[in-house]
């Protein structure tokens, strides 16, 4: 079971991206990373990507023991947003095609299907031609569907300024979902203290007798393989510990292959790491077909063991 798996303090999640509807490279991820041994995957709230890494999973062979996460967001949350191009603004300088992690522009065009929200272009873009639009989901509507996949977590991606639209969605998530739900939540809209107060309101409107927060650093920040990149990650799962609150803790945003080495040097009490950015970054080649699956499969092995 997925909780035998938090309570041995060593479940690695892999985090496919909430806003990554591209269907090769999640059948690509779910199938690489569970050959390495990962065990939990977090996808897109989007049924063709659900059935796209349960693809992965049987292809590996290895469906037992293996649990598919769903992410769902509120308006305000990075994990939920697309990035645009003005086509007015844009002067075709291609800056913004060289800092893609997700290689989701082509032709000065988003790729929205590939297109994680990162906000790398926007970030680079001299000209103010890059737009980042967050695309919350409307759980009304999809929340039944995804139900219906079969999926053993849904978790709600909930670092917004809306408190009233988290707490709602959250409410509902729980009335209507009878397995493992998550709370992904970070502290670049929140105080410490209003993390910890946020955490706790959810908890208060959830019926269920085990809850995973996933405690967020710096979202989508996973491109450097040092202490400094989780150290955020680690602080933030050692608030919620601080809080003694009874969850399981996953922590995430800026996560490597040093997070749990951290954490167990900062004394932080973690049930898993999750990872997405590095866990990407490190097996791209594969994605584009430039790597070998067996060189692949050594590199994503060794960052499953390390966390």
């Amino acid at each position: 079971m997925l909780e035998d798996i938090l309570k041995s303090k060593n479940c690695f999640k892999l985090i496919c991206g909430a806003g990554n509807e591209n269907l090769e490279e999640v059948e690509k991820l779910v199938f690489l990373y569970s050959k390495a041994g990962c065990n939990f995957f977090d996808v897109s709230a989007n049924t063709d990507v659900i059935r796209a890494a349960k693809r992965g999973l049987q292809k590996a062979g290895i469906a037992e023991n293996r649990y598919l996460c769903v992410s769902v967001g509120v308006s305000g949350d990075t994990h939920v947003s697309k990035a645009f191009i003005n086509q007015e603004k844009c002067k075709r300088c291609f800056k913004c095609f060289s800092v893609c992690p997700q290689s989701a522009i082509k032709s000065c065009i988003v790729d929205e299907l590939k297109c994680v929200g990162c906000g790398r272009c926007q970030r680079i873009c001299a000209y103010d031609a890059l737009e980042i639009k967050t695309c919350p989901t409307n759980l009304e509507e999809n929340l039944p569907k995804i139900i219906a996949e079969g999926v053993d977590c849904i978790e709600l991606h909930a670092t917004s300024d809306v408190e009233d639209e988290v707490l709602s969605s959250w409410k509902f998530i729980n009335e209507s979902f009878d397995g493992l739900t998550s709370i992904c939540l970070g502290r670049t809209k929140l105080s410490d203290e209003k993390f910890i107060e946020r955490i706790k309101k959810m908890l208060e409107l959830s019926n269920k007798s085990a809850i995973i927060v996933q405690a967020d650093g710096i979202s989508m920040s996973g491109e450097i393989n040092d202490y400094n990149a989780t150290l955020q990650a680690v602080a933030a799962g050692d608030l919620v510990r601080k809080a003694k609150l009874p969850v399981y803790v996953l922590i995430s945003g800026g996560t490597n292959s040093k997070s749990k080495e951290l954490a167990k040097l900062c004394e932080v009490d973690i049930n898993g790491v999750a990872t997405g950015s590095y866990a990407r970054k490190i097996v791209k080649d594969y994605l584009c077909d430039k790597m070998s699956f067996d060189e692949a499969l050594k590199i994503a092995t060794e960052l499953v063991k390390s966390c």
